[in-house]
C-alpha cells in the first residue's frame, strides 16, 4: 500500500500533465483533463502538432538544450576528474580548507551570480552563442561534482594506487588505467546531475540567449505564455512539458543502475 501511494505521488503530476496534453482547449477549463468527452471533445494530438509545425519547430529548443547539457557536462567532468584525483592526494589542513571552500561554494546561492555573469557576458561577446552557456553551467557545477568525484576516490581501495606506484605508472597514468575504470557508477551520477541542472537552468539561458532559433527548452516554454494577451495555453505548456520531459526519461532509465550505484557507492564499505 505504501508503495503504491508513493508511486502514485511520483507519478501523478506526470500522468496529469499527460492528459492535460491529449485534451482540446475548451475541455480544460472546468472540468478535470481526460475524464470523459462528450460536447467539450475528447482526445486530441493538437497542442503537439502546434508545438512541432511551429516555426521553429519544438524539436530545435530540445535539440539546443541537448548540446548545452553535453557541452558543459563534458566540461565539467574534464575538470572535475583530475581536480578531485589531485585534491584526494592533498594531505592534513590543506585538504579540509580545500574542501570547505568546495562545500561553501556547492552551497552558495547561483542568483547572486546572476548579474556578474550577465556583465561578463556582455563585455566577452558571449551572447546568442550556444555553446557559451557551458562554460557557466561547468563553473556553477563543479564544485558539486569535484566533492561527488573525491569521496568515491576515497572508498577505492588504496592499495590500487600503491601497486600501480610500485610498477612505475605517474600520477596521470593511474589515474587514467588503474582509478578511472572504477570511477564508473560516481562519473555516471555526477554526469546526470549536471546535466539535469543544464537542461533546467533558465535565468542565465533568458539573458544569454535572445535569437529565436538558439532559445533553450525552459526560455522556449516560458514564452509560450506570451503567445496569447488574453488566454493561458495550457495544452500547449502540457505537451511542451511532456515533450521535455521525454530525453531525461529515456536517460535515466538508461543509467538507472549505474546512477543508484554512484550516489550509494560512500555508503558501503569493503
Amino acid at each position: 500500500m505504501m508503495r503504491a501511494l508513493v508511486l502514485l505521488w511520483s507519478l501523478g503530476p506526470l500522468l496529469w500533465q499527460l492528459l492535460t496534453s491529449l485534451r482540446p482547449p475548451e475541455a480544460l477549463v472546468g472540468g478535470v483533463p481526460g475524464l470523459g468527452g462528450g460536447a467539450m471533445g475528447g482526445w486530441t494530438l493538437a497542442n503537439y502538432r502546434l508545438l512541432l509545425a511551429a516555426d521553429p519547430p519544438f524539436w530545435r529548443y530540445l535539440w539546443n538544450s541537448t548540446v548545452v547539457g553535453l557541452a558543459a557536462t563534458a566540461l565539467t567532468l574534464l575538470l572535475a576528474v583530475p581536480c578531485a584525483y589531485g585534491l584526494q592526494q592533498q594531505r592534513g589542513s590543506l585538504r579540509w580548507g580545500t574542501l570547505t571552500t568546495l562545500l561553501a561554494a556547492s552551497l552558495f546561492p547561483t542568483v547572486l551570480l546572476f548579474l556578474a555573469l550577465l556583465e561578463w557576458a556582455r563585455r566577452l561577446g558571449l551572447a546568442n552563442h550556444l555553446l557559451a552557456l557551458a562554460v557557466p553551467y561547468a563553473a556553477l557545477s563543479l564544485p558539486l561534482a569535484i566533492l561527488l568525484l573525491r569521496a568515491a576516490l576515497a572508498d577505492l581501495p588504496p592499495e590500487l594506487e600503491d601497486a600501480a606506484r610500485l610498477e612505475g605508472l605517474g600520477p596521470l597514468q593511474r589515474l587514467r588505467f588503474v582509478l578511472l575504470p572504477l570511477l564508473g557508477p560516481a562519473i555516471a551520477s555526477t554526469a546526470i546531475l549536471v546535466f539535469l541542472f543544464s537542461w533546467n537552468e533558465y535565468p542565465i539561458a533568458l539573458t544569454w540567449i535572445s535569437r529565436e532559433p538558439l532559445l533553450t527548452l525552459p526560455t522556449a516554454i516560458a514564452r509560450l505564455g506570451a503567445s496569447s494577451v488574453f488566454t493561458v495555453p495550457y495544452g500547449a505548456f502540457a505537451a511542451a512539458t511532456v515533450l521535455g520531459s521525454l530525453p531525461l526519461v529515456a536517460l535515466l532509465l538508461l543509467f538507472q543502475r549505474a546512477i543508484v550505484s554512484g550516489l550509494t557507492q560512500a555508503a558501503v564499505k569493503g
